[in-house]
């Protein structure tokens, strides 16, 4: 099951300080109304679609809220009304249903499904993954099964309950997480397949896709990303007669092979381990390597929790399971300063790599000036950052390069004031005053009527 950053908001923070500020945190809950769910095809992983009727509660993050529109603005990427992921078709009507008051996917993340960056070979994110591949094949051949075409709708069931995220988990919110209705989502992890692979019998297993989450803005965070879990199950006969019960042989065995993956990638680089928490394993770790002057973050890993391997119908048997982050490596390994441009297609950018060739460093083709400004509103309770990154987003796509809060204060009347700089640069052209005003000014219209603030 993918650990690390499995249900990350950050995609590239590690998944310890993710869930260890789960605990401080203060949310609302959300109660989420029911509509009718989907239907999955379990022979091929995919997911066929039932049409629902909308339920008439609303979520205060739907799709209706946030609809900005189309947009033939330069840079923003035509939407295709047909999909095809793992041999199933998805229609855009499916997955985007703005008078749905269960749906908050909008426009610019129906735009990503379907481009599956980690199946391109001569990407970065490809590279690399092709090259944890070979590690896998050449030490334990013949075991490890892949999968990097699974469907990226699933239910909230797999997504969640399947990996034993408690009921109240802020994870689950709607402000977090992208749900299609109330009972299917856009998985936030690759772990989601992780009970129906292990119920048809697979043991050994690599799965690779693309994963969503409502997320801020910056260089290092993306809705849309990129992650691989390995699992690795084990039967009483492995251990019998090592002097070690299940749990340890496991663990012994995950540590062993992890060291070896990330020597791998990393060549010979001082390693240690870190105890961590996460809800699915137990014990649990993070490895940790000293790399360019630095301790970095590699993975998340443990041993798969007993009542998740229970509920796939075997009670005699142990796993483990590791998750890394493709962005957060490739980021280190190639060079790369700002996770857009892994969605770049300029020639500059994608030349550059090409398969077989890890670490090749990238190499800045320009650097067009920022453009910064400054917006202030008074909140309402309602509010949240992940909100208003998601309307910047829509309007102004990959032309963003990052949403701040500079500032905020409260008054006598008890009245809160945040201001946020947008900083607009684009990777590929120089932006004209004239563009970035028209951006600036449809951001602050939206921001005023969808979150229901007051411009100052």
């Amino acid at each position: 099951m993918l650990i690390q950053r499995a249900l990350s908001r950050a995609r590239v923070l590690s998944t310890s300080r993710y869930f260890s500020s789960l605990s401080s945190i203060q949310m609302q809950t959300i109660n989420l109304p029911k509509s009718p769910p989907f239907s999955f095809s379990s022979n091929n992983h995919g997911c066929n679609f039932l049409k629902s009727k909308p339920s008439s509660v609303s979520s205060p993050y739907s799709t209706a809220a946030f609809s900005l529109g189309k947009s033939s603005r330069k840079g923003v990427v035509p939407l295709a009304a047909l999909l095809q992921i793992g041999g199933v078709q998805i229609a855009k009507d499916d997955v985007v249903k703005e008078n749905d008051p269960t749906n908050n996917v909008p426009d610019s993340i129906f735009a990503k499904l379907g481009m599956q960056l980690h199946r391109r070979e001569n990407h970065p994110l490809g590279i690399l993954k092709k090259t944890i591949y070979d590690y896998f094949d050449v030490n334990f051949p013949g075991k490890f099964e892949k999968f990097d075409d699974l469907c990226p709708i699933v239910t909230v069931k797999q997504n969640f309950d399947d990996v034993l995220v408690p009921p109240d988990h802020v994870s689950r919110s709607y402000n977090d997480t992208y749900y299609v209705n109330s009972d299917t989502v856009l998985r936030c992890h690759t772990s989601a397949h992780q009970a129906e692979l292990f119920r048809n019998g697979h043991t050994h297993f690599l799965v690779t896709g693309d994963v969503y989450r409502r997320d801020s803005i910056d260089g290092t965070h993306y809705p849309v990303f990129h992650q691989m879990e390995g699992v690795r199950v084990f039967s009483p006969e492995d251990w019998s007669g090592s002097d070690m019960d299940g749990t340890e042989y496991a663990a012994a065995d995950l540590k062993r092979s992890l060291e070896g993956l990330a020597k791998h990638l990393f060549g010979a680089v001082e390693m240690r381990w870190v105890d961590t928490y996460f809800p699915f394993t137990n014990p649990s770790y993070e490895l940790e390597i000293f790399f360019q002057g630095k301790w970095l973050e590699v993975l998340g890993c443990g041993v798969t929790e007993q009542a998740i391997l229970h509920a796939s119908g075997r009670t005699d048997i142990v796993a483990w399971a590791f998750g890394l982050g493709l962005e957060r490596l490739a980021m280190v390994l190639f060079d790369i300063p700002d996770i857009r441009l892994f969605w770049s297609s300029d020639e500059r950018f994608t030349s550059q790599f090409s398969e077989g060739k890890l670490g090749v460093k990238f190499k800045p083709f320009s650097k067009f000036p920022p453009c910064y400004k400054d917006m202030s509103f008074w909140i309402n309770d309602g509010f949240t950052e992940n909100n208003l990154c998601e309307i910047v987003r829509g309007i102004a796509g990959d032309l963003v390069e990052e949403v701040t809060l500079i500032d905020n204060f409260t008054n006598k009347k008890g009245m809160t004031s945040h201001c946020y700089r947008i900083t607009y640069r684009s990777m590929e052209r120089s932006l004209t005053d004239d563009e970035i005003n028209e951006l600036q000014e449809q951001v602050r219209e939206a921001v005023q009527n969808k979150l229901n603030v007051v411009l100052r």
